[in-house]
């Protein structure tokens, strides 16, 4: 098999693994439209209760990651191996940014006393209960995206250091890079369903 052949067989395994993504949070957002549906003034409540300042803060993180992301795929393309180590390590440290902001935001919440099986939302309204049941569950399968997502940036940058990455092989680079996006594309939907519901 010619390395051409290699590498869009394993682009070709990246999409088919990234549309099983799409399908489990897809199958997650449904459940919260017919949750939403139902406790539409709990969910509007719960979006209160988080702060849109760090979620728009994540979102400008995640927005300005995944354009650096694009643009050190452009660079290797070019052969600029600096800049493209460059633009890998700020998106990595965009990632732990993100991770630090929403184990900060998870910390303040549970302080507030409003984590699953808490006395507070034990004995608030089950629309409220669930909101919170589905931001943890929804917001925490993300972030351990976006922690796998900078794992194979940190890869990626490994790679890159050692040449093993260059302008004719960047398969590994693009995958990652691939899978960087659905990160942030992800995170457009989770922001307004939590921090913007009305």
């Amino acid at each position: 098999m010619k390395p051409a052949d290699d590498n869009r067989g394993k682009t070709l395994g990246m999409w088919l693994f990234l549309y099983s993504e799409i399908i489990l949070f897809g199958g997650l957002f449904v459940l919260y439209a017919v949750f939403f549906s139902r406790f539409s003034q709990d969910f509007v409540q719960g979006g209160h209760e988080l702060s849109r300042i760090i979620g728009s803060i994540n979102t400008l993180i995640l927005l300005t990651s995944s354009f650096t992301v694009a643009a050190s795929i452009t660079a290797i393309r070019r052969n600029q191996v600096k800049t493209a180590i460059c633009l890998i390590g700020f998106s990595m440290a965009c990632g732990l940014v993100f991770l630090i902001n929403k184990y900060m935001e998870w910390g303040h919440k549970i302080h507030m006393g409003i984590y699953p099986n808490s006395e507070r939302l034990m004995e608030s309204s089950p629309g409220f209960n669930i909101f919170f049941g589905m931001y943890y569950i929804i917001t925490g399968l993300h972030g351990l995206h976006v922690l796998i997502g900078t794992i194979l940036l940190g890869v990626s940058l490994v790679m890159l250091i050692k040449g093993k990455i260059t302008q004719d092989s960047h398969a590994l680079l693009e995958n990652s890079g691939l899978y960087w996006h659905l990160v942030d594309l992800i995170w457009i939907f989770v922001f307004p369903l939590f921090y913007l519901v009305l």
